[in-house]
């Protein structure tokens, strides 16, 4: 009895390291494949220092000039423009991003998550605009491995900071790094904050 039971225990340990070591590998990426459709608070505003202040969360819509008027919680879509096979005005992309005051960027894509739907990029100002550089990791929906995507952003901020808009590229490649695919297009994003109702993110 004490056999089976250790056993077991040895059975459903190896069970979850398997699922935190595989499912991230699963999971976090996004970039090609399987492009559909779906639905991204509010930037924290840290100014000219790193300290935290009294009002460090509060909505930096307002703020003029400071790089991080870009940093929150983005509705985001992206159109196909320009792009050979794929008509104008077609949906690549419709999902939730995020921007981080410590310049990386984050996306949840519309895509089928088994395709690779979570991918990470980092982000500077560049002159009135913002440019992104972002990677993720394609899959087929039978789970085999695409390869790497880049997808490259110029946005800017409209003067409330609660929209952007600019262009993107998406570059898919497989394992060896040869290019598969290239798109190209717009974007557009709108703020979500606290009191975004889900009418205004479908």
């Amino acid at each position: 009895m004490r056999r089976m039971l250790k056993t077991a225990i040895i059975g459903t340990l190896a069970i979850i390291l398997l699922g935190i070591v595989f499912v991230p590998r699963a999971t976090a990426q996004c970039a090609f494949p399987g492009w559909n459709k779906a639905g991204a608070i509010e930037p924290r505003a840290w100014g000219e220092t790193d300290e935290l202040r009294p009002g460090a969360f509060l909505l930096a819509a307002n703020q003029e000039g400071p790089d991080g008027r870009i940093v929150g919680f983005w509705k985001v879509k992206f159109v196909s423009q320009g792009t050979s096979g794929i008509p104008d005005g077609t949906t690549i992309d419709n999902g939730f991003a995020q921007w981080h005051d410590d310049g990386t960027e984050i996306m949840n894509s519309s895509r089928i998550p088994a395709t690779g739907n979570i991918c990470l990029g980092v982000w500077q100002k560049s002159g009135p605009s913002y440019d992104l550089n972002h990677f993720g990791l394609s899959y087929d929906p039978a789970g085999n491995f695409i390869g790497p995507a880049r997808i490259r952003e110029h946005v800017t901020l409209s003067h409330r900071s609660d929209q952007y808009e600019g262009t993107f590229t998406i570059d898919q490649y497989d394992p060896s790094g040869n290019p598969l695919a290239h798109i190209t297009g717009q974007v557009t994003a709108k703020r979500i904050d606290v009191d975004t109702p889900v009418a205004d993110v479908l």
